[in-house]
C-alpha cells in the first residue's frame, strides 16, 4: 500500500506529454512506455532509499539490544549516550529525505521508530506515527510503536487501543505481549476485575510464546504474568516455578535476555520473597551493572543486606534481652500456651485434625514439621524496608533463639517482646548466604499467613492478613 501510495504522488504531479497533431497508435505506444519506464524507476529508487533507510533504522535496534555483545559492562553507563549518538545519525540521514517522503506512511514510521529506540515519551515519535498509521491503517509495526508512545506517556487506555487494532490488523507476538503488560498495568476495577485481566494478560504472553518460541522478550513478559498471577491467585509454589522457568527459559533461547536489567531485578524480588536471597542479591547487583542509572536495583541490594545483617546480629544476642528477663519471661512458657492447637479438633494448615505436640526448636527438622508445634517467647520484631514480610525473633524453653518470617500481614499486625507465639506445624529453612565478602547463616521459620499463629493463646483476626501484591513501574517490562 505504500508504494501505491508514492505512485500515486508521483502520478498527480507529472504532467501528460503534449503530442502536436493527431496521435497515431505507434506514438501513442512509444509514450505510454516512456512513461512506464520512469514509473518503474522511479519506483525502483524509491523501494531502494525505503531498504536502506529501513535497514538503517533496523541496525540501530540492534545495536541496542545487543549492546553488551561488543561491550563490556562496564560500558553500560555509556550505553543510552552511544545509542542515542547512533540515533542521531539515522535521524539525519532521514530528515535528509524527509521533503520527498513527507507524506509517506512508511517513511513516517521509519522516523518514528528511529525517535522511539531511546527512552522516554517522545512527541516527535507520536507526531509521526499517528499520520503513519492514519494514512495506511494496516501498519501493524506503526500501531505497536504508537502504542508504546502512549505507554510512555502514561495513557495505557491509548496504548491498548492501539494494540489491540494491531491485532486486527494481523496476529503478532509485539502487540500480544504488549497488551499482556498493559492489561495488567491498568488502575482500578474490584479485585474480580484485576484477577480478569491478570488472567488475560497470561493468555496473552502464552499467545505469543506460542508464536515465537525463541524470541526471549515473549517469555520474559510470560515470566513477569506469571508473578502477577502467583500474587493474585493465592500464591501457589506452582506458579511461582514458572515464572522462573520463563525467566530461564528466555535467557536460554536469546542471548539478550541476560543483558536485560529488567529480568534480573524482577526474578531479584522473586528470589527475595521465596527466601532465596543469594539469588536475590545477586540479581540485584546484576541489574545495577547493566543499569547504573537506576536506582532501584542497588537500593533494593542494600536494604537486602542490611537486613541479613540485623536479622543475624539480633538471633546472636537474643534480641539483646537480658538474661534475668529471658528467664521470667520463659517461665510462664508451658503446654497450655498452645491454645487450641491442644485440642482433638484442632485443624492445622496440612489439613490433619488432632493436638498438635510441643517441640524445642533443635528438634524441628529442615522442611515441613507435621503433627508439631513450635512453641516460644517473642523478643525482637524487625519490619524490613519494603515489609516483604514482618519478621520476629523467637526464644524456646531452651533458650534457643529462631527468626520467624510472617507474610502477607496487614500494616497494622505484629506482636510484641513477650508474647507467647504458637507456630503449627513450622516450614524450617537453613540460610547459609555470602555476597560481597558478607555471610549470614542462620535458622528461619516461614508463616504464610499471621492466620495461622496463635499469639498468647488466641487465632488471629481476619483482618490481620492482607495479600502480598505486585506493582510494576511505567515501561519496566
Amino acid at each position: 500500500m505504500v508504494g501505491n501510495a508514492v505512485r500515486e504522488r508521483r502520478r498527480s504531479t507529472q504532467s501528460t506529454p503534449r503530442i502536436s497533431g493527431p496521435p497515431t497508435r505507434v506514438v501513442t505506444c512509444t509514450v505510454k512506455m516512456a512513461d512506464t519506464e520512469m514509473e518503474s524507476e522511479s519506483k525502483t529508487g524509491d523501494n531502494d532509499d525505503f531498504q536502506t533507510l529501513k535497514e538503517l533504522v533496523d541496525q540501530l535496534y540492534y545495536f541496542r539490544d545487543h549492546y553488551f555483545e561488543t561491550h563490556g559492562v562496564e560500558d553500560a553507563g555509556r550505553k543510552q549516550n552511544d545509542v542515542t549518538q547512533e540515533m542521531e545519525k539515522i535521524l539525519k540521514r532521514l530528515e535528509e529525505k524527509e521533503e520527498r517522503y513527507r507524506h509517506n506512511a512508511e517513511f513516517l514510521l521509519l522516523r518514528g521508530r528511529c525517535v522511539s529506540v531511546a527512552p522516554g515519551f517522545s512527541g516527535v515519535a507520536e507526531e509521526s506515527l499517528s499520520r503513519a498509521v492514519k494514512l495506511d491503517p494496516g501498519l501493524v509495526e506503526g500501531w505497536n510503536t504508537l502504542g508504546e508512545q502512549y505507554w510512555r506517556k502514561g495513557d495505557l487506555i491509548g496504548a491498548k487501543t492501539c494494540f489491540s487494532g494491531a491485532l486486527q490488523q494481523c496476529k503478532n507476538k509485539v502487540s500480544l505481549r504488549s497488551l499482556s503488560m498493559v492489561l495488567r498495568q491498568l488502575p482500578g476495577g474490584a479485585s474480580e476485575e484485576q484477577g480478569q485481566r491478570v488472567l488475560e494478560s497470561v493468555d496473552m504472553a502464552r499467545q505469543a510464546v506460542q508464536l515465537d518460541v525463541t524470541d526471549g522478550m515473549s517469555w520474559y513478559v510470560l515470566g513477569n504474568a506469571y508473578i502477577s498471577l502467583f500474587f493474585t491467585s493465592g500464591q501457589n509454589p506452582q506458579v511461582s516455578q514458572q515464572a522462573m522457568s520463563a525467566y530461564a527459559q528466555a535467557e536460554k533461547v536469546d542471548r539478550t535476555a541476560s543483558s536485560n536489567p529488567d529480568l534480573h531485578f524482577n526474578r531479584a524480588t522473586l528470589f527475595q520473597y521465596e527466601e532465596m536471597y543469594g539469588s536475590a542479591l545477586v540479581g540485584f547487583s546484576r541489574a545495577t551493572a547493566l543499569d547504573p542509572a537506576w536506582e532501584e536495583p542497588p537500593e533494593r541490594e542494600r536494604q537486602l543486606l542490611d537486613y541479613l545483617e540485623r536479622l543475624t546480629t539480633l538471633i546472636n544476642n537474643k534480641g539483646k534481652v537480658k538474661a534475668r528477663r529471658l528467664k521470667s519471661m520463659l517461665s510462664s512458657l508451658c503446654p497450655s500456651a498452645l491454645g487450641p492447637c491442644s485440642s482433638p479438633q484442632f485443624r492445622s494448615p496440612s489439613g490433619r485434625t488432632g493436638s498438635l505436640e510441643p517441640r524445642c526448636l533443635s528438634a524441628l527438622v529442615h522442611g515441613l514439621n507435621p503433627g508439631a508445634a513450635a512453641l516460644g517467647k517473642v523478643v525482637f520484631s524487625l519490619a524490613p524496608e519494603g515489609r516483604m514480610a514482618f519478621t520476629f525473633g523467637m526464644v524456646d524453653s531452651e533458650e534457643n533463639c529462631c527468626v520467624v518470617m510472617v507474610y502477607n500481614t496487614a500494616n497494622s499486625w505484629g506482636v510484641l517482646i513477650g508474647d507467647s507465639v504458637v507456630i503449627p506445624e513450622p516450614q524450617v529453612k537453613r540460610h547459609s548466604v555470602t555476597h560481597k565478602e558478607k555471610s549470614f547463616d542462620f535458622r528461619s521459620i516461614r508463616v504464610d499467613s499471621p492466620l495461622l499463629l496463635i499469639v498468647n493463646g488466641k487465632r488471629q483476626a481476619a483482618r490481620s492478613q492482607t495479600a502480598a501484591s505486585v506493582s510494576y513501574r511505567p515501561q519496566s517490562e
